[in-house]
């Protein structure tokens, strides 16, 4: 496990999270997929995604899972994998998911800061994501972030049909 120096707080709230990649065979990392995929399923019905995403896929070298933690409990996590052809230096976030009680609070921001640099340390140039009609909070939250809306993704990356699609150059 590699701790990262980003610990930040929320007096209000009293808030301490950490933020640190885990490897994806980890429970903690385990337990965020897993809820970010429940949540998945309660928006969607079932889906399909997880038919083109392989776990190793979210493991060095040229993948990451990201958890964060509150006071040492879960409370969100992302993950980032290659796409396409691997000298292009693309890569995809995925499953950002954030405990509900604790979102408009900064730990999704936080963690897509961090997910960044982190490729942006791997060598990858640019960062594509996606997300679906029923997550409106995450239509919104992206360009606020700096994220810009586009019409596909690179050659040879599966998306899906009806995403919002966007990408961000490092």
């Amino acid at each position: 496990m590699n701790t990262s120096e980003n610990t930040f707080f929320y007096a209000r709230d009293m808030l301490e999270v950490t933020i640190d990649d885990e490897m994806i065979t980890t429970s903690g990392a385990q337990s965020v997929l897993q809820a970010a995929v429940d949540e998945l399923c309660r928006r969607y019905g079932t889906i399909d995604d997880n038919l083109h995403l392989s776990l190793e896929e979210l493991s060095p070298p040229s993948g990451i899972f990201l958890v964060a933690r509150d006071n040492g409990h879960l409370c969100g996590g992302v993950g980032l994998r290659s796409i396409a052809a691997p000298e292009l230096h693309l890569g995809e976030v995925k499953r950002l998911w954030v405990r509900p009680d604790l979102r408009r609070l900064g730990v999704a921001a936080q963690l897509m800061r961090e997910v960044e640099q982190r490729a942006r340390t791997m060598g990858y140039l640019q960062l594509y994501l996606e997300t679906g009609p029923a997550q409106p909070e995450a239509i919104a939250f992206y360009p606020k972030h700096e994220w810009i809306q586009v019409d596909e993704f690179p050659a040879g990356a599966f998306t899906h049909e009806t995403a919002h699609r966007f990408t961000k150059i490092l």
